[in-house]
């Protein structure tokens, strides 16, 4: 089967993905889980738990649990809806974006020194160029 084949490029994809995510958690120092609501918070600003757990596509429970880790951390905080009494809206703490801001630049300098090293000029496009269709394929 040719490799562009939609299976055969999905399987390869899916499994350099993994691989590439495997040796980016080796930098990490908070999980990913955490890291992601932290990013999804630094985007979107303050959220509700199930907000956040529809965001992550987690139960509502999973993501309870990952809220009171990063409070617990001081790297977010509740505060009141102003629209709603009954809800609670959950954001970063200036801890949570300095704590994002460190995980980020871990990863994004490891990863950028192996492109660096690893790719020719004309690899390191043909990636710039690729990240896009990526990013498109993940907003499906």
């Amino acid at each position: 089967m040719p490799i562009s084949e939609p299976a055969a490029v999905a399987a390869e994809l899916r499994t350099a993905m993994g691989k590439l995510m495997r040796r980016v958690k080796h930098e990490d120092q908070i999980p990913l889980s955490q890291v992601a609501v932290l990013g999804t918070l630094d985007r979107e600003g303050a959220l509700t738990t199930s907000d956040l757990a529809a965001d992550q596509r987690v139960r509502p429970q999973s993501m309870a649990r990952a809220v009171g880790l990063l409070m617990e951390q001081g790297f977010i905080s509740r505060r009141a809806h102003p629209d709603d009494g009954r809800k609670t809206l959950v954001e970063l703490t200036p801890a949570g974006r300095t704590a994002l801001e460190n995980e980020r630049g871990r990863r994004a300098g490891w990863l950028a020194q192996a492109i660096e090293e690893e790719l020719s000029e004309a690899e390191r496009e043909l990636l710039a160029q690729s990240v896009a269709l990526v990013e498109r394929l993940a907003a499906r």
